[in-house]
């Protein structure tokens, strides 16, 4: 019941990925880490989201959580809580981008919850592989050397119960297959869809290198292995340069309602880092859109932890 060092989440590794994305960044962005305290004020923040989301539970891959009628529906890797991961386009300006959905693409995850019973990993395959697709129950009964012929937990390293039920079963938007949904969450901060994964190919993969561009990676192609992010070994900072990118396009760069990130992190820097209502504010913009939840949808997750996150990675940077 204590906490241990993470083997999916490596300090070396966002090094690597924190360096890349402050000299060359991802298009005309570039993660800020100029002027002293407030560079280090941003990691702080960055990090805090990123303990809360993935670094405690030590996944990468999204894990299916999102539980209907007693049982975790295979379908959640479509999307959880009523989401369509591969309606998750971009905006008409940057439609260029997005990878293209392949029903015939076919994926596991890398790494899933390990709670007595917790479901296997997230999988994408086209209907007429895997037909209906349906639940996990947590609860099922795997380990039975006694039954004729022995059952085994297999599904997973390290499984001790659950298994997949193959009764019908629709996740919250009403999916009964998986096909085309290999788009689920991943890395540190769960980048997630089409315009995402797009975006990382266009400007680090190997859209970039075939369309005449620099390119960081140019032999990881994230639209044909959006996977590649939690399975590569050649580049295991993947995981956090995904995270990075969301970081970059989505928070340092925040400016709505009169809420704008980079004058905020000033403010608060200047005022001591004193309060909670900053990093309140980020976490209201990583798990739910905006700075002011709750908003359309919904008040935020573990705000206090998230919080509480924050001050930890202050104190552990002398600040």
């Amino acid at each position: 019941m204590q906490w241990s060092p993470s083997e999916v989440y490596k300090f070396d590794d966002m090094l690597k990925a924190v360096e890349q994305m402050a000299i060359k960044g991802i298009g005309n962005r570039k993660l800020y880490l100029g002027d002293g305290t407030l560079g280090l004020v941003n990691i702080a923040a960055f990090l805090a989201q990123s303990m809360q989301e993935t670094i405690q539970y030590d996944a990468c891959d999204e894990n299916s959580w999102d539980l209907i009628n007693g049982g975790y529906p295979l379908s959640n890797s479509c999307g959880q809580l009523g989401q369509s991961y591969q309606n998750y386009e971009c905006s008409a300006a940057e439609a260029h981008m997005a990878c293209e959905v392949d029903p015939d693409m076919e994926l596991v995850a890398t790494t899933n919850a390990k709670w007595y019973g917790a479901p296997g990993p997230m999988s994408c395959g086209p209907k007429s592989k895997t037909g209906e697709t349906g639940y996990w129950s947590h609860s099922k009964e795997c380990n039975k050397p006694w039954a004729n012929p022995p059952e085994y937990c297999t599904d997973y390293e390290g499984q001790k119960a659950g298994g997949v039920v193959s009764s019908p079963a629709p996740n919250h938007n009403g999916r009964t297959d998986t096909e085309g949904c290999c788009w689920w969450g991943r890395g540190v901060i769960q980048t997630t869809g089409v315009c995402n994964f797009g975006k990382l190919n266009f400007y680090l993969g190997k859209r970039a290198a075939t369309e005449g561009r620099a390119s960081l990676y140019p032999n990881v192609d994230f639209c044909k292995r959006p996977d590649s992010i939690c399975a590569s070994t050649e580049h295991p900072e993947l995981k956090w340069v995904a995270g990075l990118f969301y970081w970059m396009e989505s928070v340092q760069s925040y400016n709505t309602g009169g809420w704008n990130y980079m004058d905020e992190l000033k403010k608060f820097v200047d005022g001591g880092r004193s309060g909670s209502s900053f990093i309140d504010a980020v976490s209201g913009i990583v798990n739910r859109g905006c700075h002011n939840p709750p908003c359309a949808t919904g008040h935020v997750h573990a705000g206090p932890e998230r919080a509480g996150h924050f001050r930890k990675v202050l104190a552990a940077m002398g600040l």
